[in-house]
């Protein structure tokens, strides 16, 4: 390899980083360059979902259990992280829904905490910033308003007149949305179950999915393929047990049907500061050569 390269990924809450492109982290880290995953909030408000950690205690210390959590999920994937200090929306549920809670991430002013993402950006120094689309992955406040966080931070890392007192400017050349939850995917799998005879959690999943919501599979550009990280993914997973219930679906499919039905993950290149061609394979693909020269 003639140079490492860095990516950087910002993520609403620690768990996000695990299932949303945690395989393509760990083949960049394996191929020897620099992960930087940026989590804006504590995660302080999130749900227990693992019904044997589901105990006051754990309830009581979300925030310790969250942290050691975080860290011991970079670890597997060989990752730097950095935490951007804000404090967790909460999923705001009801009709009408109630307010956000005063302080959260999702309300404070964007100027305040893109300048936080902006020093991260230029220490750290990445060349391919990696956040969600406008809708977040899905509606939570934190999502978006991590979406709108790093778009705000992306244009901003390397224009000196703004946030001077961030660091020397620095200029990422691509900045990509994840996409995680495609329809096709799921239909992909499903089908895959279903012909060889095995059980498919997804079914209901799909039958829920209305025409409203649409697929985006028209969006993705970028496919990495990453198999032979999966196993790495599900550990980092794993790792955040006040999170990920063992026995969800999100461990249904077998491994192998994994790596034979979708061996990537998959990406929509929103800016780009150098040439690249489309589709792609690579998320360093036109800066590597950029770089290089």
């Amino acid at each position: 390899m003639a140079e490492k390269l860095r990516l950087m990924t910002v993520h609403a809450h620690p768990d996000d980083e695990s299932s949303k492109g945690a395989a393509t982290m760990a083949k960049y880290v394996a191929d020897g360059h620099e992960v930087m995953v940026v989590t804006c909030t504590g995660g302080e408000r999130g749900d227990i979902l693992n019904p044997a950690l589901d105990r006051p205690e754990v309830a009581e210390n979300m925030i310790e259990y969250r942290r050691r959590e975080m860290a011991t999920a970079a670890e597997i994937l060989g990752v730097a992280h950095r935490w951007l200090g804000f404090v967790d929306s909460g999923l705001p549920e009801g009709d009408p829904k109630p307010p956000l809670p005063d302080g959260c991430f999702a309300l404070v002013p964007l100027e305040e905490s893109a300048r936080e993402l902006v020093a991260a950006m230029r220490e750290f120094k990445p060349h391919v910033v990696i956040t969600y689309d406008e809708n977040g992955g899905y509606p939570h406040p934190d999502h978006i308003r991590c979406h709108e966080v790093s778009v705000a931070a992306f244009d901003a890392c390397g224009d000196p007149d703004r946030f001077p007192d961030a660091g020397d400017p620095w200029t990422p050349l691509k900045l990509y949305y994840s996409h995680g939850f495609s329809r096709a995917r799921l239909v992909a799998m499903h089908e895959a179950l279903l012909s060889r005879g095995l059980e498919s959690p997804y079914g209901e999943w799909l039958e829920r999915w209305t025409p409203e919501r649409g697929d985006l599979s028209h969006r993705v550009t970028t496919r990495i393929e990453c198999a032979d990280y999966f196993e790495v993914r599900d550990a980092a997973l794993m790792a955040h047990a006040t999170q990920i219930d063992p026995n969800s679906r999100w461990f249904a499919v077998p491994m192998d049907i994994q790596r034979e039905v979708w061996p990537y993950e998959e990406y929509e290149l929103a800016r780009s500061l150098v040439d690249t061609t489309l589709p792609e394979d690579d998320l360093f693909s036109g800066i590597r050569e950029k770089v290089s020269t």
